[in-house]
């Protein structure tokens, strides 16, 4: 007689050469997990009625982090001037809208579209007022862009706090696809001047926060007026109704709340390029108009407070670079003594975020692992020492070192400097 087939019984899975590639990868099993039979894995249950709004499980807890300036955590986040995007929480290389980081000098304006316009004047022939419908008449473009604040990195400059996570060291950067109007469509709109080789950009926030920008070719051709983020309209936090994207530039120069775009022939030299984003120098020397962001790379896990196992591990992380695209991350697990190439996860795009993955077998011993990035310009970013050497500890922006986690005997993982 035949025997009928159990279909509860979960067959054993044979080796094969899928298998061992997987396995072959680095994958790291926390431990096993094993079923029989359908028994043995939880049943099935009616859901939750449909909304208008999709909203995170209940068993996932993702949140910004509130800070007053470098070292001041914890804050009244009425008090907070920045709000860290959690690296360490997030997969693949776009950030939550809701989860991008957050920088205001005079909170969120509450800005009705309808009302709202944007000026574009100076040395041109032809002076306009657009509105947000106006914009979205124009041909319009879609590009993935990260952008850092000037900030990002700054707890590091001077000691580091063992108990620093990834979202405090780094948080002050984030990656999305933006949707709007290339500049060069409005550069031709309104005839702007040969002689006009910078642009002023300011924002409709309580603040007038306002950047000069030079006009190179390159700012011409990539920068953008967004109104779209992540396939929806921008967050109010990120520029709402309208704000500028330069690729690879200061995060400041992406000003949010966009009402005027003034051309002319020199810098503006407002307070937020003289007072403000200014950065000084170890002889005393205040430089200006640093607006690239360098070549800059972190390992998002393992990274501070985590605690790992000995045995296989997987270490990930996130490479970006305001000269163009990644195109090289290596990791070292021995303190920087020697390095491994990484494999980079998807396509790596210019001025964009990509992540990077790399198997290590840990043997229990207290190690230190950093990560170090190359984009196709050739820039590679520093270690410490070398930064330093450049720069002092007096500057307070634009610090890209070589981010160093140190693992104890427990498997603690903690911040150095090196």
């Amino acid at each position: 007689m035949q025997v009928p087939p159990d279909r509860n019984h979960v067959p054993s899975v044979r080796p094969t050469r899928r298998n061992m590639l997987v396995a072959g990868a680095g994958l790291a099993l926390a431990g096993p997990a094993t079923a029989e039979t359908l028994a043995d894995i939880p049943d099935r249950a009616p859901g939750a009625p449909l909304s208008g709004h999709s909203e995170r499980s209940s068993y996932v807890k993702l949140s910004r982090i509130p800070e007053a300036g470098p070292g001041m955590r914890h804050v009244d986040p009425a008090d907070a001037i920045n709000s860290k995007a959690p690296l360490q929480e997030l997969v693949g290389t776009i950030t939550p809208s809701d989860l991008h980081y957050e920088r205001s000098h005079s909170g969120v304006p509450d800005i009705d579209p309808d009302v709202h316009r944007l000026l574009v004047h100076g040395q041109v022939e032809r002076p306009l007022v657009l509105s947000l419908d106006d914009l979205k008449a124009l041909p319009s473009i879609t590009r993935t862009v990260f952008i850092e604040c000037t900030g990002n990195g700054w707890e590091n400059w001077k000691a580091a706090d063992p108990t620093l996570t990834v979202q405090n060291t780094h948080g002050l950067v984030s990656n999305n696809e933006w949707t709007g109007v290339p500049l060069r469509i409005l550069v031709d709109l309104v005839g702007r001047s040969s002689g006009s080789t910078w642009m002023l950009a300011e924002g409709g926030d309580g603040a007038g926060v306002a950047r000069s920008i030079p006009l190179t070719d390159e700012i011409i051709d990539e920068a953008f007026v967004a109104y779209g983020q992540n396939g929806e309209p921008l967050r109010p936090a990120h520029g709402f109704p309208i704000r500028l994207v330069t690729p690879g530039l200061e995060g400041n120069l992406h000003i949010k709340w966009l009402r005027r775009l003034k051309f002319g022939d020199r810098p503006w030299m407002t307070r937020w390029e003289t007072a403000r984003y200014t950065q000084l120098q170890a002889n005393g020397t205040a430089r200006q108009f640093q607006l690239r962001m360098e070549t800059n790379s972190v390992i998002t896990s393992p990274s501070g407070t985590m605690k790992i196992k000995p045995g296989r591990n997987l270490i990930r992380g996130l490479a970006w670079s305001g000269h163009g695209r990644i195109s090289r991350v290596e990791v070292s697990t021995d303190a920087a003594t020697t390095w491994k190439e990484c494999r980079l996860v998807g396509q790596a795009l210019t001025k964009a975020q990509v992540r990077f993955e790399l198997p290590w077998d840990w043997d229990g011993r207290p190690t230190k692992i950093v990560s170090r990035s190359t984009d196709d310009a050739g820039h590679i970013q520093p270690d410490r020492a070398t930064l330093i050497a450049q720069t002092g500890t007096n500057a307070l922006f634009h610090y890209n070192a070589q981010q160093t986690w140190s693992i104890d005997l427990s498997g603690e993982v903690h911040n150095v400097l090196d």
